[in-house]
């Protein structure tokens, strides 16, 4: 795992699909343009979600940290 110096922080565990994409995408309107936002789901789905989310916004995914049930994500705004 790499230290990312993270701006705001969102904890979606719980929330099922699409909540933590329809939530992310406000979340990351909150930081600035190269900041980093750390989303924490425990739905699976975010796994193929996210990416695609990414791909079509132009937000860049630094990493996934998979620790048991959680999946801790590192979202780059870039636009």
């Amino acid at each position: 795992m790499t230290e990312h110096q993270v701006a705001r922080e969102f904890d979606a565990s719980g929330l099922r699909c699409p909540m933590p994409i329809l939530k992310t995408k406000k979340e990351i309107q909150e930081i600035n343009i190269g900041e980093i936002l750390k989303v924490i789901a425990t739905d699976v789905g975010t796994k193929k979600d996210f990416p695609a989310w990414s791909s079509r916004t132009g937000n860049e995914i630094l990493e996934l940290v998979e620790e048991g049930d959680r999946l801790v994500w590192y979202i780059k705004r870039v636009k």
